[in-house]
């Protein structure tokens, strides 16, 4: 998130509009260069025993698919003319002129921003030319965080999976709290059985660390927990 709060800070503070794209099918992009073989789905006539399909293209669910996928498209971006940032590898930069466009690649979301609008346009175009790309406009929704871009700034949540993690956990109807957990809280040890579903509660506590990004309020409480994922009471 390092990387997606340092090009957000550049863009607000330089008035860019922020875009956002979505790669459909990413995986299947990938050009696949070992050779991998698979049984025949079901509903394939399997043909003669022991007989197995020869893949020709990425797939999702292979172990090699997603750098495969993320190979073809950062070549795409360097065709046009942008640079492969040394600090970041899922960051892009494009210098022409007086134009500048930067691209940040999560997986199959793009974001991007720049000082022309003609400028951003023409990596899109590009980028449709090349891949099947559906423009979602201006940046609202990303990684589970709603933005909202005033003119002041912009304004990161993540309300809807806060509600989530509410919902899943019984705890809608509680009373709110400033500060979910006292600093001088002293943990003790349980004299209860041990929790049923460990991997639950592990899930959940990593649901809450990456609900820190907007609340860092809740990093000391969220700390405390983490310290008994392997057994927690």
């Amino acid at each position: 998130m390092v990387s997606v709060r340092t090009f957000l800070s550049v863009a607000v503070a330089k008035g860019w509009d922020i875009y956002q794209l979505d790669v459909h099918n990413a995986f299947l992009h990938g050009d696949l260069e070992e050779e991998v073989y698979m049984h025949f789905p079901l509903g394939f006539s399997v043909g003669s025993p022991g007989s197995a399909c020869k893949l020709q293209r990425s797939l999702y669910g292979l172990k090699q698919s997603p750098r495969n996928w993320f190979a073809k498209l950062r070549d795409s971006l360097l065709n046009f003319g942008f640079q492969q940032s040394k600090a970041d590898y899922t960051l892009f930069t494009f210098t022409r002129d007086q134009d500048f466009v930067a691209v940040l690649i999560y997986v199959d979301d793009i974001l991007l921003a720049g000082n022309n609008k003609s400028a951003c346009d023409q990596v899109k175009i590009h980028l449709s030319s090349c891949f099947k790309i559906k423009d979602l406009g201006k940046l609202k929704y990303f990684l589970g965080i709603e933005f909202a871009r005033s003119s002041s700034g912009i304004f990161l949540s993540q309300r809807k999976f806060a509600m989530d993690i509410l919902h899943e956990c019984g705890l809608l109807g509680c009373k709110p709290y400033d500060f979910p957990m006292d600093q001088n809280h002293k943990l003790a040890l349980a004299d209860g059985p041990a929790y049923d579903d460990a991997t639950r509660y592990r899930r959940l506590v990593g649901c809450l660390l990456y609900l820190t990004i907007t609340r860092p309020e809740l990093s000391y409480a969220v700390h405390t927990l983490s310290q008994f994922l392997q057994h927690p009471l």
